[in-house]
Formats: C-alpha cells, sequence, structure tokens
C-alpha cells in the first residue's frame, strides 16, 4: 500500500520561495497579488494550501475560501464564507479570526441595502483586519465564483499592495466568463505576481511516485506515468489505482507486475474508483454531501440525514481515508469535482429532485440563508411544488435583494406552471417584475407587472405594482407610457391615500423629466404634496418636496428651492427607511447652494450627505461622487475632484435612484474629467473621455439634456485648442436653446460663448448669450451666481471693465477660482483694448496665478496669447514654478491629510469617515501618494512621516 499522502510539493521549488517571500514582505507591511493559474490537478491547491500554513505559523490572519462549481453561485458566498460571516437571528457576523468586529448581514428590507452594501462590508471587514495585523486571503478555485465576488477580487487586487494584505487567487484557464475576464484584465494590468503551473519535471514525477509508494519507479511504471503528461493529481491516481488493485510490487523500485496489468483509461475513472474502497454507509453520506456542492458542512449534512455529528464521524473519517473527501477547515471539501460529479450522476434524476428539495427544507429548519435554500430548489427543478412555492412567497423579498438571478429564475419557473392560486401569480410576477426593474431588464419587468395587475384585486398591491410599472417604463425610455399608467392608475377611486400621494409624486418628476411640463409636474407635485401631509407619509411629503425643489431650481427661484429641501430634510429626518430619500435631498441642497453662490455652505452639506453615505452598511454611492467632483470643480480642487471620478468602477453604466436608471452621472463623469483634461492641455485624455462620453447619445427630453453641458463645454474647449472656433461656437450655442423644463445652468458658460462668438466675429451669438445671462440674472430671487456671470458676460460684451471688475470682485469674495481666472483674463483683454496696459497686465498676471494653482496649462496658453495681440506681457515674474511630480511636497493638501493618517495607522474607513470621503476616494488617494513618493506600502508612508514631522501625525484613534 501507498504511505499515507503528505502534502507534496515537488517540483514546485521556484513558486515556494517566490510566496515566501511575499509572506516575509507581508510581514514587514506591504502587500501584494498572487495569480496561481493552471489546469485541473496541476497543484494549485496543494500549494496554496503550504502557504497559507505558512502564513498561519508566521503570525498572519489566514482567511481562506473556496468557490463550487454551481450553476447559480450565491451572490458573494465566496467572500462571506471566507470571512465566516454566518447568518444569525441578530444577524450575520464574522466569527473568525476573533480579532474582527461584529457584521451585519444588510437588512433586505432597506431599499439601499443591495449586494453592493455587502460587497462594501466585506471590504470594510478585511480593511479592519489587515489594519489588526498581516492579512492573507486565498482563494481557490474562482473561476466558479459568482460576478459580485469576482468584483470583489478586483477591488481587492487595488488595494493589497497598499496594506498589509497578500492576496492569493488560484484558478483555472477556463471557464472564462465575464467577471473572470474583468479580473484577468486587472490581474494584467497591476502588480500582480502570475505564477502559472505547468507539468512537472520528469523528474518530479519520479520523485513523485517515489514519495507515493516508497520506491522510486521502474522502467515500466515510468513509461506509463507519462499518460498523466506531469500533471501530479493523475500521476498519484493512476498509481494509486494500480495499488488498489493490486499490480504494482515494491522492491528496489516499484514496478507493474504485469505490463499488460489493467490501467485506468481516465482521470475520471481513476477517481471513481475509489469509490468502490468506501462502505456503504459512507457512500450513503456522500451523495447528501454531493447535493450540497462541492465543499459543504458536516452539520448540513447531518441535518440531512437525521442523524448526529458523532454518528457520521465514522463515514467522514472512512472518505478522508479514501481520498474521497479532504479537510478545509471549518468545512470539508470533495477531493476532485469529478468525484462530486460521479456520485451525483449516479443518482436517478427524480430521486436527485426529491432529495435537492428535502435538503431545501432541511436547511430551512436549520436556519440556512436563502440563497442555500434556493440553489437547492433550482436544482430541484419542481415546478409547481406547494412548499416551494409557499416558501418563494414569503421568501422572495429577501432573496430579491441578495441572490437576485437565482429569484428570477425561480420565480419565472413557477409562473410558467398554472397550478398556483390567483394571489400567489400576482405576488410572484409582481417580486419578478421589481427584481427585473432592478437588474435593468425593463421590458420584462413591464409584461411581469402587467401579469400582475391583471391577477390582483387588493386595492394596496394595485397601486403599488401600478407604481412599479411605472416606474419600469420611465427607466427603459417610455415615458408617455409612465405617465399614461399613472394616470389610469389614478383614476381608480378605490387607491389608498399613501399610493395615491407616492404615484402622483413619481407623476410630476416624469412630467418634468420627460416632457418638460413644468407648470404641470408643479401642480402634480403639491396635490402630492397635500394628500401625503393628509395621510402622513412621511416619504410622499418628501419625494414631493424634491418635486418642487426641481420645478424651483429650473425657475431659478433657489431660495424657494432650498426651502423645499430644508422641509423634505426635516420631514424624512434620520429614519433608516429613507435613507436614500435623505441623501438625494442632501445632494440637491449642494447643488443649491451653489446656485445660491454660498460655497462654503454647499462643502458642509457635502460632509453632511458623506456621513449618510458613509453608514457602515451601505455601498459608496455614485451620485454622491459625481456631486462632490462638480462641487470641487468650481472650487478650484481639480485633483480632488479627479479622485472622486477615478474612484468610480470604470464598468459604471448607470446611477440608480428609486429603481430609476439614468444616465446623467455617467455624461458628468466623462465630462468633467474631460474638462479638466483639456484645461490642462492633456488632449488625448480629453479626447477618450469625450468618446466614452457620447457613447450614449442623450435624447431629447429634459433629464438628458441638463447632464450633458460639460461634455459640450469639453468638446468646444477641444475644438477650440484645434483652431476650429466656429465648430466650438456651435457646440457653445446649443446650450441658448433651454428647453421647457430643463433645468441646464446655461449662465455658467455664457461668458466662454461671448469670448468665442468675439473671436470669429459673430456679434448676433455673443449678443443671444448677453440677454440669456441677463434672464437668468433677473429670475433669480436674490442675486447670486447668474448675476455675477450676467456682469462679466455683458461687461464682455460690451467692453466694459466696471462690470468684469464686479464679477471679479464677487468670484474673488465667494472663492470660486475657476471663474475668476476667467474673469481676469477677459478684464485683463478689455483693459488691453482700451489702451491701460498698466491694468491689463496686473489683472493678467493674477489671472495667470489663479490657472496656475489648477495647472490649467491651457488657459494660461490662451490668455498670454490675447494679451500678446495688444503688446502687454506679463511683467518680469518670470516663469511659474512647476508643482514638483515626486516626493512630499507634490502631494495635494487632501493627500497630504491622507498621508498623515495613513501613519497613524488609520484604516482606510476610518480615513474615509474622518475626512467625510468614500472609501474608493480614499483608497485612490493612497495609491496616488504611493505613486508620488515612489513607495509601495503604508508602513513606508508612515516611516517617512515620522521622518519628517512626527508632532504632525495624529495621535491613533
Amino acid at each position: 500500500m501507498p504511505r499515507a499522502r503528505t502534502v507534496n510539493l515537488l517540483g514546485r521549488r521556484t513558486e515556494l520561495t517566490v510566496m515566501a517571500e511575499g509572506i516575509a514582505a507581508l510581514q514587514a507591511g506591504t502587500g501584494g497579488v498572487f495569480a496561481v493559474e493552471g489546469e485541473p490537478g496541476i497543484g494549485k491547491s496543494t500549494l496554496i494550501d503550504a502557504v497559507a500554513t505558512t502564513g498561519e505559523q508566521s503570525g498572519c490572519t489566514v482567511l481562506r475560501g473556496a468557490a463550487d462549481q454551481l450553476a447559480y453561485p450565491v451572490p458573494l458566498r465566496l467572500l462571506l464564507d471566507c470571512l465566516d460571516v454566518t447568518q444569525h437571528e441578530s444577524g450575520p457576523r464574522p466569527v473568525r479570526p476573533a480579532e474582527l468586529p461584529q457584521a451585519r448581514w444588510p437588512d433586505p428590507a432597506r431599499s439601499s441595502e443591495t449586494p453592493a452594501a455587502a460587497a462594501e462590508m466585506i471590504l470594510r471587514l478585511v480593511d479592519e483586519a489587515c489594519a489588526a495585523a498581516p492579512t492573507m486571503i486565498v482563494l481557490d478555485d474562482i473561476q466558479w465564483a459568482d460576478d459580485a465576488s469576482l468584483d470583489v477580487c478586483r477591488r481587492l487586487i487595488t488595494n493589497a499592495t497598499h496594506q498589509p494584505l497578500l492576496l492569493v487567487l488560484a484558478f483555472r484557464p477556463v471557464p472564462r466568463g465575464p467577471g473572470m475576464q474583468r479580473l484577468r484584465t486587472i490581474i494584467h494590468s497591476r502588480d500582480v505576481v502570475p505564477l502559472t503551473l505547468g507539468p512537472l519535471a520528469a523528474e518530479a514525477v519520479r520523485d513523485l511516485i517515489a514519495d507515493a509508494t516508497g520506491a522510486p519507479p521502474g522502467p515500466v511504471l515510468s513509461e506509463l506515468a507519462t499518460q498523466a503528461a506531469g500533471n501530479p493529481l493523475y500521476v498519484l491516481e493512476l498509481v494509486e489505482a494500480l495499488v488498489r488493485e493490486g499490480q504494482i510490487r515494491v522492491g528496489q523500485q516499484a514496478e507493474v507486475r504485469t505490463p499488460n496489468g489493467a490501467v485506468p483509461k481516465s482521470l475520471s475513472a481513476a477517481l471513481a474508483s475509489r469509490l468502490s474502497f468506501v462502505p456503504a454507509s459512507a457512500t450513503d453520506m456522500l451523495r447528501v454531501a454531493a447535493l450540497l456542492g462541492e465543499h459543504f458542512a458536516v452539520t448540513e449534512v447531518s441535518a440531512v440525514l437525521a442523524r448526529s455529528a458523532i454518528d457520521i464521524a465514522c463515514d467522514v473519517e472512512d472518505a478522508l481515508a479514501a481520498g474521497v473527501l479532504v479537510d478545509a477547515g471549518s468545512r470539508m471539501r470533495f477531493r476532485h469535482p469529478l468525484i462530486r460529479r460521479a456520485l451525483y450522476d449516479d443518482m436517478p434524476t427524480a430521486l436527485r429532485s426529491a432529495l435537492h428539495r428535502e435538503v431545501a427544507q432541511t436547511l430551512v429548519r436549520t436556519g440556512a440563508g436563502p440563497q442555500r435554500v434556493a440553489q437547492q430548489l433550482h436544482a430541484a427543478d419542481l415546478a409547481g411544488d406547494h412548499w416551494t412555492r409557499h416558501w418563494l412567497v414569503e421568501t422572495v423579498p429577501v432573496l430579491a435583494v441578495r441572490a437576485p438571478h437565482v429569484a428570477a429564475d425561480l420565480l419565472r419557473r413557477e409562473l410558467g406552471h398554472r397550478e398556483a392560486d390567483t394571489r400567489d401569480q400576482a405576488q410572484l410576477s409582481g417580486a419578478l417584475a421589481h427584481i427585473l426593474v432592478g437588474t435593468g431588464e425593463h421590458e420584462e419587468a413591464v409584461t411581469r407587472a402587467r401579469q400582475a395587475l391583471a391577477s390582483s384585486t387588493e386595492p394596496a398591491d394595485r397601486a403599488g405594482l401600478s407604481w412599479l410599472l411605472a416606474r419600469a417604463l420611465f427607466s427603459g425610455g417610455r415615458n408617455d407610457e409612465a405617465v399614461a399608467a399613472l394616470e389610469q392608475a389614478l383614476s381608480r377611486p378605490d387607491q389608498p391615500d399613501i399610493w395615491r400621494a407616492r404615484m402622483l409624486a413619481s407623476l410630476a418628476m416624469f412630467e418634468r423629466a420627460g416632457r418638460g411640463a413644468l407648470d404641470a409636474a408643479d401642480r402634480t407635485a403639491r396635490q402630492a404634496l397635500t394628500i401625503g401631509e393628509a395621510s402622513g407619509d412621511t416619504f410622499a411629503i418628501a419625494y414631493a418636496l424634491t418635486d418642487l425643489w426641481l420645478s424651483h431650481s429650473v425657475r431659478r427661484q433657489h431660495l424657494s428651492a432650498l426651502a423645499c429641501l430644508d422641509r423634505a430634510l426635516d420631514t424624512v429626518g434620520t429614519a433608516s427607511e429613507h435613507t436614500d430619500l435623505r441623501a438625494y435631498a442632501l445632494n440637491a441642497r449642494i447643488f443649491t447652494l451653489q446656485n445660491l453662490a454660498r460655497w462654503a455652505d454647499a462643502e458642509e452639506t457635502l460632509r453632511q450627505a458623506r456621513h449618510v453615505h458613509l453608514g457602515p452598511d451601505r455601498p459608496d454611492d455614485v451620485t454622491s461622487s459625481i456631486t462632490a467632483a462638480v462641487l470641487m470643480f468650481w472650487r478650484g480642487h481639480w485633483d480632488d475632484a479627479l479622485a472622486e471620478l477615478n474612484s468610480m468602477d470604470q464598468s459604471i453604466s448607470a446611477a440608480t435612484y428609486r429603481g430609476l436608471r439614468e444616465r446623467g452621472p455617467v455624461w458628468l463623469w466623462h465630462g468633467v474629467s474631460a474638462l479638466i483634461a483639456a484645461r490642462r492641455g492633456r488632449r488625448a485624455m480629453a479626447a477618450e473621455h469625450l468618446r466614452e462620453g457620447w457613447l450614449r447619445p442623450p435624447t431629447e427630453s429634459a433629464a438628458d439634456r441638463e447632464n450633458t453641458d460639460f461634455l459640450l463645454v469639453a468638446q468646444a474647449m477641444v475644438d477650440e485648442q484645434n483652431g476650429d472656433h466656429r465648430r466650438a461656437l456651435s457646440h457653445l450655442a446649443g446650450l441658448l436653446d433651454r428647453r421647457p423644463g430643463e433645468m441646464t445652468l446655461v449662465h455658467q458658460w455664457l461668458p466662454a460663448l461671448v469670448r468665442v462668438a468675439h473671436t470669429v466675429g459673430d456679434g448676433s451669438t455673443a449678443q443671444a448669450a448677453v440677454d440669456a445671462c441677463r434672464a437668468e440674472a433677473d429670475a433669480e430671487q436674490v442675486p447670486a451666481r447668474a448675476t455675477a456671470a450676467a456682469d462679466w458676460s455683458a461687461g464682455l460684451h460690451e467692453n466694459d471693465p466696471v462690470r468684469l471688475r464686479a464679477a471679479a470682485d464677487h468670484y474673488r469674495t465667494v472663492g470660486v477660482p475657476v471663474e475668476l481666472g476667467g474673469a481676469l483674463e477677459d478684464l485683463a483683454v478689455v483693459l488691453a483694448e482700451r489702451g491701460d496696459t498698466s491694468a491689463a497686465r496686473a489683472a493678467v498676471n493674477e489671472a495667470v496665478e489663479v490657472y496656475g494653482e489648477m495647472e490649467a496649462a491651457w488657459d494660461i496658453r490662451r490668455a498670454e496669447a490675447r494679451l500678446r495681440r495688444y503688446g502687454v506681457r506679463r511683467g518680469v515674474r518670470g516663469r511659474r514654478a512647476k508643482r514638483a511630480t515626486h516626493g512630499w511636497e507634490a502631494l495635494t493638501p487632501t493627500e497630504h491629510k491622507v498621508a498623515l493618517l495613513v501613519a497613524s495607522g488609520r484604516s482606510t474607513s476610518d480615513i474615509a469617515l474622518q475626512l467625510f470621503l468614500t472609501r474608493r476616494t480614499t483608497q485612490t488617494h493612497i495609491s496616488r501618494i504611493l505613486a508620488k513618493l515612489g513607495m509601495s506600502s503604508r508602513v513606508e508612508i508612515a516611516r517617512a512621516a515620522f521622518q519628517r514631522d512626527p508632532g504632525a501625525i495624529p495621535a491613533d484613534l
């Protein structure tokens, strides 16, 4: 018989050495990423098991997980298992390692808490683990992982080298689904150490056989072993199959008894042959385990068999001894997926279905999560089963949040079966429609919502379904149909007042966003407000007030708009069920305060909004990052604006609020990025953002048009840089056509339109811009931002330095350098035209200083060229010193604060909370700090900071 198998790493010395160096670096505070790739059986699991053991012996926190080959893997199951986040009555919590704080699975009853929120929880736990001790995360078979887990892995790859985190990912060359393709892309583009395991060399194969048999192989056995093509698993299975069949004799050499002895024809046959040596009771236990997946808990098998863990202990030991199972920490694992598949396929289909259903029922009784139960029911394929349908009706609200795709598939299956009663049909169709709106499958969502309405009889149910139908229609771009659906629902006399108020609030938004019918939207919103107040529904009240905020903002009645928002915020308070609406109102308040030129107040409101968004169970919010970036753009903090924008996942295609998928944030993201790049003279980057931004062309709706102004202005600036001033003018002139109900703040761009119009000699367009700006200023309830823009535009067009100085003084006082620089540049030109060379030089010098702080290289070149025509040059100050690109002097003020907090040992989450940043933005800042300082870890930042100025480092929490 062969020796008891030990961890065998023959032929992997190079890989072990490289990974040992990674562990040593981890202990010194520098993380990293290893990507271990190879075919099945090549030794990936053995290698990473050995590395994990070394990490544990070195004092590192080691978190391990492995994905299962399942048709519908539970979202984030790989990472949740890795962190031991388990479900209890009080909510899931991590139970390993002991240092990790309590964590609760996001509550599905709250609309904001989705798998994205759970992903943020996971990242926070990893962050805190790293702050406590050097941490290893070892993930095996990730080719089977769900996309949500793979997306978290992508973010961990980005963060790993910046903190004491060693991430080890093991996977096969295939399959290559979209999630794995995205992961592979980031692996190839980042500082990841690839470890591709190839076939063992002949010498290593001989050593492996000797280790298994106790003697070096003879020539016949060596020749037979070549069938394994250097795959260590296949080598061992071939040899051990021969041993089990009595075909090996061991002396000075291990040799085949007869050259014609039976040799397994395939790896599957060799692995399956192990089962013939397992007792019948252990085989029964293994069949149940096979239903649970490649990895399973002994307690689950025990519950399904209605036997105690002690009763099945002997069966587990027999399976371990036969090499069918291996110990995987808190769980057991089949030694190879083919063993599990052989057991699984050996069961008749009808028996397998019945067993899956029984397993599902047992999992429910033992309190397992709904995702695990859903997997079993999906595999059972028993549509029309009464118990299954009842469980689904009861559980779908939770399941839809945590595993929407498997929930949708189960619902489709049940709806395809005709035995469900009418109420069940309505509930299931409505639940499916709700899921499909969230996943962006709007056309089917419309169909399912209508099916639910056809079967529903309760007024409250019908009202909710009508609201859902309208959302699906609007999100799918069918605005007129959405309005018609709400109007039809509102015509029913039996509508509950709460739903009537909510539907009216949605209708007001649709009327404004799609049709631009501002007066109608205003009337509808006021009606919603009245009914909402009478029914006491805080959501409807606040929703209607945000509609009125929009109406006032479009009319430039910013004080009235602010009053609506403050009342809405008071109404929702801090109630957790209205967190999304509160966040929306805070972002809107930032916008309104900008319009009132109350920039410091806008920044304070941003901090309040970030406090809401940085709750422990909330994902980073795209809209919050966009809002912050726009604010920072106007305040001249362009590096901070770009940090906000660059922190956003490059795969983003939409932001969601109340189930409405909007493209606006995408256009703003690329528009702000393109405009900063263009003004800094980075034309290639600007062109790339413009290309990406225009991939989704806007419609003529007010909601679309009002989010594309940054893109239009950036496009005009690129045209201007290319010498095509008329094309630039045509882009800017499009802003003059502000459609009914459109929010676009055209006044902030009209001075640039006047300047370009003068360049091409188009006086009529310049005058039109001045008139439009004056109209916006006249609409303001108090003189604010539009009034300053009107002074600027008119001063440039009418050659009036008094009005230009008034505009510049306003921008200097309120602190808007972007507009201050432009007003000073135009003032300098007007003064030069009037022959006041000295004053012109002073104005352009100040403009260039302002531009220089923002690194607006293109603006500086343009200002100098415009003044040069009048013989005005920038005095004798000499060239402005360029900002350092490396070292501590290259850090922005925000980066400097982040660096000091890193040096004090704060985690990414703690830094984000203290500086009112998102976690992703904070990580982006840390990445930039490391690049500018030429460092690779937080430990190096801390060391350098202490050497520079220990007193500047904040005290630890």
